[in-house]
């Protein structure tokens, strides 16, 4: 699911404009296709953050505006005016008079030959994991000051005549951050060129791995292990679900890099079972993850991962290479990649532990039924309609709606290009539409539903569905595999799916499905399960601790006859 980005900075103030059109050039001397994104705040200064760092779905959010832009000619400005479509306000028309603090951001687009034969303008991942306000190559200005009156006809122009620097090289980068790393003996990055992805997306696409070797790993040469696969969202660095830590923190007040220095102790001392532990980055044009899976937009990452790179890493750093010595954890995001991973390859996997996954039953996408419901944003009845909750605090106050969320990512991008959390759904389970890109299963602007693309998804991507129609087969290939955790107050209504899943396999037989689960009352998102007694920031601190034994339990009493259970455990 979501994560949120925040960077402090200091305002550059210009003098008051009053304007309701806003032209913005580019000095550049080469022609652009992009997305132009403009920002309005009312919070400046006094360590707020940048403009572009305060867009956001929920109702907190700044004021946005979103125009698409092809083939610009240099120094031709962008307009936004009365007509552009903007979040939360609809309309320049609607904002307030008064004082504001504006930013713009030019998203550069590239094309992408696919091997499909279309051709698609789509924002290249370029190493900062898919985020517009940080993609080194935008073009972007220092905020400057302003009073917007929608009465007024004057004109403010604005000119980006900044650009985000590039990550290669600095401590953002992965391959420094490797390079600089004191446990380097422990921890390993790669950079995978995946055949499949490049022959799909009509360039290199790489992969990235950070692997964890277990304490002994040089000292027994002869020792061969099992792969346990952590599922997130892009981070540069290792971590799972913690960052690699080697050195004491200064403040035992952060508990977070208490836990993971302890983590790394436990690693190291022999503590842990002795695994390899891979963590893989999947960024790619859409977002900054995969979900791991083969999808006719996004491309061929299920097969890419579990075809490619595991026996790639499995090869160079040892591993046992068989299906009962593979397992996987993650949660949000890599909640659903963890089950869909477990699912689609039944027998190339040992067991799931998955926590608050996103939407693994379409009839509660989220808070949608995409089956029943006629219309994402709304219900009605016969006089009146409410809209669609979408986000909520544990205690079941609203703070986003879905039309309102799918009007922010329209205002990032359109073509299902925002990067954010609606659109990558649609790109991952949608089939290509005539134009090329991700078929609407939801229109972005009326919420209405397209049955035809939701039968798309049902049959490819609707993990109960899948579980139900083909339980026959898989039932046997799952027994003692999957464990799932969700908070009942998850903020995203994650939990419904979750809730679904059980009662589904509550009803299955021969076999019937010995699955667990475990709901956090009142718990938000990412509840990730645990002993009931501590709270859910300590479970989520000494996650890998406590799965990884069991993870390893299970495959020692699943090992088939003559399987290596010895080498790894010295």
């Amino acid at each position: 699911m979501r994560s949120i980005l925040v960077l402090a900075t200091t305002l550059l103030l210009a003098y008051p404009v009053f304007a309701r059109r806003i032209e913005v050039t580019i000095p550049t001397t080469k022609r652009l296709t992009g997305h132009l994104i403009l920002v309005i705040t009312k919070k400046a200064g006094n360590g707020e953050p940048e403009p572009r760092m305060q867009l956001q779905e929920t109702y907190t959010s700044a004021q946005g505006f979103g125009v698409d832009v092809t083939d610009l000619a240099p120094n031709k400005p962008i307009v936004i005016d009365d007509k552009t479509i903007g979040y939360p306000r609809k309309s320049l028309a609607d904002l307030d008079p008064g004082d504001y603090t504006v930013q713009a951001v030019f998203n550069v687009y590239e094309q992408f030959h696919l091997a499909s034969g279309k051709t698609l303008w789509l924002p290249p991942d370029q190493g900062e994991g898919q985020h517009w306000n940080l993609k080194p190559g935008n073009p972007y200005n220092a905020p400057v000051r302003l009073h917007l009156d929608p009465k007024s006809n004057a004109t403010l122009k604005l000119t980006l005549d900044k650009v985000i620097p590039p990550i290669a090289g600095t401590e953002r980068d992965p391959e420094v951050i490797a390079a600089k790393e004191p446990g380097a003996k422990w921890l390993k990055y790669i950079r995978f060129r995946s055949e499949k992805l490049s022959k799909f997306w009509g360039r290199d696409m790489y992969l990235g791995a950070w692997v964890l070797l277990p304490d002994g790993f040089d000292q027994h040469p002869d020792a061969r292990y099992p792969l346990v696969v952590y599922q997130d969202h892009f981070r540069p660095g290792f971590g799972a679900p913690l960052p690699w830590v080697t050195t004491p923190p200064a403040s035992a007040d952060n508990s977070r890099a208490v836990a993971a220095y302890k983590f790394f102790q436990d690693w190291t001392a022999g503590r842990l079972p002795r695994v390899l532990l891979l963590y893989v980055q999947s960024p790619n044009p859409y977002y900054d993850d995969s979900y791991d899976v083969d999808s006719a937009n996004v491309g061929p990452y299920g097969a890419a991962i579990n075809e490619e790179l595991i026996p790639a890493i499995e090869q160079k750093y040892r591993g046992i290479g068989q299906g009962w010595a593979r397992a996987t954890y993650g949660g949000s995001t890599g909640g659903w990649e963890s089950l869909a991973t477990q699912i689609f390859y039944p027998d190339l996997y040992n067991g799931t532990y998955t926590a608050c996954p996103d939407p693994i039953d379409f009839h509660a996408y989220q808070n949608v039924d995409l089956y029943d419901d006629t219309n994402a944003f709304v219900r009605k009845g016969d006089f009146g309609e409410i809209p669609i909750a979408a986000d909520r605090k544990p205690d079941g106050s609203i703070i986003g709606n879905t039309g309102d969320e799918y009007r922010y990512e329209y205002v990032l991008g359109t073509h299902g290009r925002s990067t954010e959390q609606w659109d990558i759904w649609q790109a991952v389970f949608s089939p290509a539409g005539s134009d090329g890109y991700p078929e609407d299963v939801i229109d972005p602007l009326t919420g209405a539903i397209d049955k035809s693309t939701v039968a798309y998804w049902h049959d490819r991507y609707d993990l109960t569905a899948i579980l139900q129609r083909d339980w026959r087969t898989l039932g046997p290939k799952l027994e003692g595999k999957l464990h799932l955790s969700v908070g009942d107050g998850d903020t995203y209504f994650l939990n419904n799916a979750v809730h679904l899943l059980q009662s589904t396999l509550d009803d299955t037989r021969n076999p019937h499905s010995d699955a667990t689960f475990q709901y956090g009352p009142g718990m938000p998102h990412c509840y990730i399960g645990g002993p009931v007694e501590y709270t859910m920031e300590q479970n989520h601190n000494n996650w890998a601790q406590r799965v990884l034994p069991q993870m390893v339990e299970h495959m020692l009493r699943t090992a088939p006859p003559g399987a290596d259970t010895k080498s790894w455990r010295y």
